[in-house]
């Protein structure tokens, strides 16, 4: 329970009180916060919907002549609802957030290559390499590496598309219950690091392709 500083009344953890309207210094979770239900789907546009209105509702431009403690309230409300709905409104960042809540991490499960992209990273990773390396060469030997790795960057994209699938198929079958917790959160640890390198490759070859335009 929290007290609120604005009419004393206590009321389960949220930003804004119930009873009287004002900020509740409440420490909380993120979909509490926006006033949603624990799910891993999210329809996107309720969810820009609770920022805004209960951003309007605390925001510290209200409570300007309010005593310190409303103040702070408002203040450290509205950090946690802004940081709330960036986090819900990635995917990406959801499922990352997800895994933290379960008391995991990422990191714990992501210090080797995924065995589905070791081909893929081997490719890509020599190619660039091979780019980088015609920089002292000729331009026309320099085009036709890009060329060539226009289509990686293609194929990489397409890898993505799938990884994302997975991980919205993924947040299905967490809403659904429709597999154990355990099996479930390895599914998703397993494709959000398949996520993340895919991320880091296509992030070195637009740098690198970047490069040989500017060139």
């Amino acid at each position: 329970m929290v007290q609120c500083p604005s009419c004393a009344r206590r009321s389960e953890p949220c930003l804004v009180c119930p009873q009287c309207g004002g900020p509740l210094p409440a420490e909380t979770d993120g979909f509490t916060a926006l006033g949603l239900p624990p799910k891993l789907v999210i329809d996107l546009d309720e969810l820009e919907r609770a920022y805004h209105t209960i951003s309007r509702r605390i925001h510290p431009d209200h409570f300007v002549a309010s005593p310190p403690d409303v103040r702070a309230a408002s203040l450290k409300g509205t950090a946690l609802l802004t940081r709330s709905y960036r986090i819900l409104r990635d995917s990406i960042s959801r499922g990352i957030y997800w895994l933290e809540l379960k008391g995991d991490k990422l990191s714990e499960s992501n210090n080797r290559v995924p065995a589905e992209l070791a081909e893929l990273v081997f490719e890509v990773q020599e190619q660039l390499a091979e780019l980088r390396a015609s920089r002292d060469q000729s331009g026309d030997q320099s085009k036709g590496l890009a060329a060539n790795m226009l289509h990686v960057r293609q194929d990489l994209d397409i890898a993505m598309n799938r990884a994302l699938d997975e991980l919205n198929g993924n947040f299905r079958r967490w809403d659904s219950g429709a597999a154990s917790e355990a099996s479930l959160r390895g599914e998703l640890k397993a494709v959000l690091a398949r996520i993340a390198y895919l991320r880091t490759l296509i992030r070195d070859v637009d740098r690198e392709l970047e490069t040989v335009e500017a060139a």
